[in-house]
């Protein structure tokens, strides 16, 4: 019924990536779907004014979900690699100490978290009339941390064994689960955004629970010799590969938030840019983050591969995940680009006309990019799988820093749809130094598991 573990190192490299990541393509449509759920419940179901409230928690949400995704590019590099090298009990000790430390994050996480969040709410800008509600879903959302932070981490070492049917199943069954029960929760029970953030930490649990539970039960089944519960020394090389996903996730949240709290500030003067804003950014990271699935495959891909010493494998693997993403990309960013208000339609009734007209307005200015960001998404993921960290960050924060600026000084002159523009011309920039890095040949100077 679940998936197998996978050896990368054996077989055609275009045929073998694209089966890895099929399963994770099809959990990026459901993830998608999970994180825009509570959009289109709120939309539906609630108004405008719940949608608005959820909208502007978005950002301090990815900011969680940018520490889990972290975690899991360090996991699944160091997992990978040492399954790859046939290294077994190192490999089950470096998950027994990532679960160690992932519990021991959340704890910390969820104190901070309950305490920033108002503070983070007014540095947004936030309209009085949208802070209570916010506030209420934060809370309830921050208490879920431990569940998302496991989730994540368990995926990430189910990815690195080549397993990516499993956590599938698991995020479709919560998926599915969290619209009902948000459904339920709204209508039956009369909860409101309170309620979409407590469907969403339930079903959570129960993936994290599930997740947990399979993955002791496959680890049992790889003979291994006699390993350490926790070593210091692999948290160490984990870290060293979490610290800068985190770092590179935490910087598109931390400018997502600035952007967020520019995007507010209009709130009076332009009717609907906060609900449109958010509702239109989520259907683009549909796009970009069914690349970034592949991305993610062609990392433990890569990793695979250059534990196993064979380096070769890697140029038809790149060349393969280029034709996957830009089969993926095209139809989607056509759609949206031709039929924005027929997109906007997903989170909102046509009667919702401001936040329809902002959302469009994003959308046509912006899809077309996603284009380029296919090539930076790639080139990053090699750099992931061998662990040339600090090129990773490197390519991610000079990106985010060019939108985030470029957000607050185009509308000097554009209005607020200079906020819009700042989104491509950051990609292009930062695409262009993603390619220089792949394209120096450096990463493959890398030698991670001689730290190990």
């Amino acid at each position: 019924m679940m998936g197998v573990i996978r050896d990368l190192t054996v077989g055609k490299p275009g045929r073998i990536l694209t089966l890895f990541a099929l399963p994770m393509l099809i959990s990026v449509v459901f993830q998608q779907f999970y994180n825009m759920a509570d959009n289109i419940v709120a939309g539906q179901f609630l108004g405008d004014t719940a949608l608005d409230a959820v909208s502007i928690s978005y950002p301090v949400t990815m900011i969680y979900t940018s520490v889990a995704l972290g975690i899991n590019i360090g996991v699944n590099v160091v997992v990978s690699q040492l399954f790859g090298s046939h290294q077994y009990g190192k490999m089950k000790s470096a998950v027994s100490t990532s679960l160690i430390a992932t519990a021991a994050l959340a704890g910390i996480m969820t104190v901070l978290g309950l305490v920033l969040c108002r503070p983070l709410l007014y540095l947004l800008n936030t309209p009085e009339h949208l802070m209570e509600p916010a506030l209420s879903y934060l809370d309830i959302y921050t208490l879920g941390l431990l569940f998302i932070l496991l989730y994540n981490t368990c995926t990430g070492i189910f990815t690195s064994l080549g397993d990516t049917v499993t956590p599938l199943v698991f995020l479709i069954v919560s998926s599915l689960g969290n619209v009902g029960v948000n459904i339920l929760f709204v209508t039956s029970l009369s909860m409101y955004v309170e309620g979409l953030a407590l469907a969403t930490a339930l079903c959570q649990a129960l993936a994290a629970a599930a997740s947990f539970g399979v993955l002791l039960l496959r680890l049992r089944r790889i003979p291994s010799d006699p390993y350490q519960r926790f070593s210091s020394r692999l948290l160490s090389s984990i870290s060293k590969m979490a610290i800068p996903g985190i770092c590179q996730k935490s910087f598109v949240s931390v400018g997502n938030l600035m952007i967020q709290s520019v995007v507010n500030s209009y709130a009076a003067t332009v009717p609907g840019i906060i609900g449109g804003f958010s509702s239109a950014t989520k259907l683009l990271y549909i796009v970009i983050y069914l690349n970034a699935s592949v991305a993610s495959a062609l990392a433990g891909f890569s990793a695979q591969n250059i534990g196993a010493g064979q380096p070769a494998r890697l140029k038809p693997g790149l060349k393969g995940a280029v034709i996957l993403c830009l089969i993926l990309t095209i139809p989607c960013l056509l759609f949206f680009f031709f039929f924005p208000r027929l997109s906007m339609g997903i989170f909102v009734s046509q009667e919702s006309t401001d936040i329809i007209n902002a959302g469009a307005t994003y959308l046509r200015i912006v899809s077309p990019f996603v284009l380029v960001v296919v090539f930076k998404q790639l080139c990053d993921a090699i750099l992931q799988g061998a662990g040339a960290a600090r090129e990773f960050v490197i390519t991610t924060f000079s990106d985010l820093a060019l939108r985030v600026l470029l957000a607050y000084l185009l509308p000097i002159w554009m209005g607020y749809l200079g906020i819009w523009w700042a989104w491509p011309l950051g990609w292009a920039i930062g695409t262009v130094i993603s390619v220089y890095f792949y394209r120096s040949g450096h990463w493959k100077s890398v030698h991670l598991l001689d730290a190990i």
